[in-house]
């Protein structure tokens, strides 16, 4: 199981929300020195933790596990969807044209 990504996650989600480590330890209570290594995938966080961590970044729990669950991909399609609706008609036809030119050449 790829956990490290979990700690990715958190700190993409974390940068997102223009937040240092020193904000998210100090909002969750917890110290930078841990959020650090969460995020480097050196400690995984308990529960509580990782509740805490999660609702402090505003973000659901799919979406930091989307890597290590079984149903990750529904996950992530439904994040893509969510940032698809923030653009323009012609933009998400651009990048659907793209999405149909890799599956087209893809290995399948």
């Amino acid at each position: 199981m790829k956990t490290d990504s979990i700690g990715r996650n958190i700190r993409k989600y974390r940068i997102e929300k223009k937040m240092r480590q020193e904000d998210l330890a100090e909002k969750t209570g917890l110290s930078a020195n841990y959020i650090g290594m969460v995020e480097r995938g050196e400690k995984i966080p308990a529960l509580e933790t990782f509740i805490s961590i999660v609702n402090t970044l505003g973000v659901t729990s799919d979406a930091v596990l989307c890597d290590v669950l079984d149903n990750g991909y529904t996950v992530k399609n439904s994040i893509l969807n969510d940032k698809l609706q923030g653009l323009s008609e012609a933009e998400r036809e651009k990048i659907y044209e793209v999405i149909d030119t890799l599956i087209k050449h893809s290995d399948k």
